[in-house]
């Protein structure tokens, strides 16, 4: 365990005027992300910025009379533009700051660029296109490890309020607790601390959430050698006395915060994909422990963003 740096304020700088960025698309899934970034922007009192991004691909044209009348680039603007109004019928009744803009580029690309200047990203787990892509999307897979914030994915699990004008855009309340998911061996101090504004945010507890994987993933040869099952009890007791050091100092920073902390024995997945299905939020570090940790989302991470049925929060560790 190592001395963290926690604070009792906001990890990031107030004076990002994005507030929160959503990609949108007009998919249903990008509808689902576009509400959930409305109450969320809401809820941390920051402007709500919609995003859609279009390419131009490079033509050939063997005969002057096929070249088109209305050029591509403009087609492709006007189609991101009319999709960018399907945005604004969604919100209607939307009582924030609200900005709509067409960006030119790769979605992630601009997404990647644009977070830097916000406090939040959100999409949706899959798309059309523009922010879309195979399994849980191209767009959902990349932002996430290399956006200068943290970045939200909204499953398609996520329910829209029924409710009419700004009423369909309040927070709901909710007992339910945000958890995040520490890794003891090398934990992200930017995770914990985006989880606990976002609990504080959401009036919810917040609960620290460690898993201790099991012998048998360690392989047979040490299973084999491991002379005391009892020792597993025992380093769990040591890492959740250590946790609990983590859930103090919130408790001492954030009074008005309920904290609770707990070690499984486990693999790393399965216990952070079922508190996904009861929680708000689950909140996961960039941070892997493969050999490509340092430039990729880390497995744990890919995995429970490809399976869970909440919410999913990615904090990269310089955010």
């Amino acid at each position: 365990m190592h001395d963290d740096g926690f604070t009792s304020q906001s990890p990031l700088p107030a004076d990002r005027p994005l507030g929160v960025l959503v990609g949108f698309d007009d998919s249903d899934h990008s509808v689902l992300a576009l509400h959930y970034a409305a109450r969320a922007a809401q809820r941390m009192e920051v402007p709500l910025t919609v995003v859609t991004a279009y390419t131009v691909p490079t033509m050939a044209y063997a005969d002057a009379a096929l070249i088109p009348s209305v050029p591509a680039e403009v087609a492709r603007l006007a189609a991101a533009q009319e999709q960018l109004e399907q945005a604004r019928e969604h919100l209607r009744g939307y009582p924030g700051e609200v900005d709509l803009r067409t960006e030119h580029g790769d979605a992630a690309g601009v997404l990647v660029r644009l977070s830097a200047e916000a406090q939040l990203v959100v999409v949706g787990a899959r798309g059309r296109g523009g922010f879309l892509g195979r399994m849980l999307g191209s767009v959902s897979s990349a932002l996430p490890a290399h956006a200068h914030c943290p970045t939200v994915v909204v499953p398609q699990q996520y329910e829209i309020s029924t409710a009419e004008g700004p009423e369909r855009f309040a927070p709901v309340p909710d007992d339910a607790p945000v958890v995040v998911g520490v890794d003891l061996y090398q934990p992200s101090d930017a995770a914990i601390q985006h989880a606990a504004v976002a609990a504080l945010n959401r009036r919810a507890p917040l609960h620290l959430l460690a898993v201790m994987p099991r012998p048998d993933a360690w392989g047979q040869a040490y299973m084999a050698w491991l002379p005391d099952p009892g020792i597993l009890d025992r380093h769990r007791e040591e890492l959740a006395k250590e946790l609990e050091v983590f859930a103090e100092k919130l408790r001492a920073l954030h009074p008005e915060l309920t904290v609770t902390a707990e070690v499984l024995l486990s693999d790393p997945v399965t216990p952070l994909l079922r508190a996904a299905a009861t929680s708000q939020l689950i909140v996961l570090g960039t941070r892997g422990r493969g050999r490509m940790a340092s430039t990729l989302l880390g497995s744990v991470s890919q995995a429970v963003l490809l399976r869970a049925e909440g919410p999913v929060m990615v904090v990269p560790d310089d955010a």
